[in-house]
């Protein structure tokens, strides 16, 4: 990592190229959706990830300084709060989630129904594996191998939100702005899918889509606040990667246990992305915030 003078011809360059690539990929997702090509538009959405890195060398900018080379010595910490921050974050968002909503509780599979067809339970069983059994195998993926899988996918993002655009806003304003802006653009860079398909939080809720998008700009927000402390502490591009792709591994799993059709509450949880099951997440980022105020005073 190097000290950044902030580039306004790169920045917007950045900006225009990452956000027309991506708006053009999420237009081009939602016909797939439409059509059901869901194994296509799945793919798609992954190489969309790399979207912010291509932006990153189309603006013109060398990113050969932002910490490619892996560092674990003296990063354990970093390395174990990237690998395990999301699953405890996102366990104790959802058991307050289902606090406040007991009736969304669900464990008979008929999440997995809903997504995979009225036999999928059954078919299960008839390997031998019950639903609750089923879980715990996923949850014990999530937790263990596939943040080091997903890692590769979200250096795409990372590469270009935290190794380029936070430090590109930081020698602008002061830490606290940048990481609110930065997280407010990063959010805003998944709007078409959240409009167009119901990413994240569906359609069925009041105020569709714009509730959603402002929901999900607070996520991003602490979700890049955390990530971005993570690239300070380690001077390693990977290291935030990796928080990104353990997000990515759990964030999904609550809903593996809240009933298919939750309404306007799918803005509040039980997945992570959601108001109040994201709590966790944002206390977390606040007192990021909070010491980041205290260590600038």
């Amino acid at each position: 990592m190097q000290e950044e003078i902030f580039n306004k011809k790169q920045t917007f360059r950045y900006l225009i190229w990452t956000f027309g690539i991506a708006y053009l990929i999420q237009a081009a997702v939602a016909v797939m959706y439409a059509n059901g090509l869901t194994i296509a538009y799945q793919l798609v959405m992954m190489a969309m990830m790399f979207v912010p890195l291509l932006g990153t060398l189309l603006s013109g900018y060398k990113l050969r300084n932002i910490g490619w080379r892996p560092r674990f010595r003296g990063n354990l910490k970093p390395i174990l709060i990237a690998w395990l921050s999301p699953v405890v974050l996102t366990a104790i968002g959802a058991a307050v989630y289902f606090m406040v909503f007991p009736s969304h509780l669900d464990i008979s599979g008929n999440s997995l129904s809903s997504i995979a067809g009225v036999d999928a339970v059954a078919q299960l069983e008839a390997q031998g594996i019950s639903y609750p059994i089923y879980i715990l195998i996923t949850v014990a993926s999530s937790v263990t191998y596939a943040p080091a899988i997903n890692i590769f996918l979200a250096v795409g993002e990372e590469a270009g939100w935290r190794g380029f655009l936070y430090p590109q806003l930081k020698a602008k304003f002061s830490k606290r702005t940048a990481w609110i802006i930065g997280g407010v653009i990063w959010g805003m860079w998944h709007w078409p899918l959240i409009g167009l398909i119901g990413y994240e939080y569906g359609s069925d809720y009041f105020g569709f889509p714009a509730l959603g998008m402002l929901a999900f700009c607070v996520i991003t927000v602490a979700l890049g606040i955390i990530s971005d402390w993570l690239y300070e502490k380690s001077g390693c591009i990977w290291i935030p990667a990796l928080f990104h792709g353990a997000f990515n591994a759990v964030g999904t799993l609550p809903l593996m246990i809240t009933v298919p059709d939750t309404g306007t509450a799918r803005l509040l949880g039980s997945a992570p992305v959601g108001l109040l099951a994201g709590l966790p997440i944002v206390i977390f980022a606040v007192v990021l915030l909070l010491k980041c105020k205290k260590n600038a005073e």
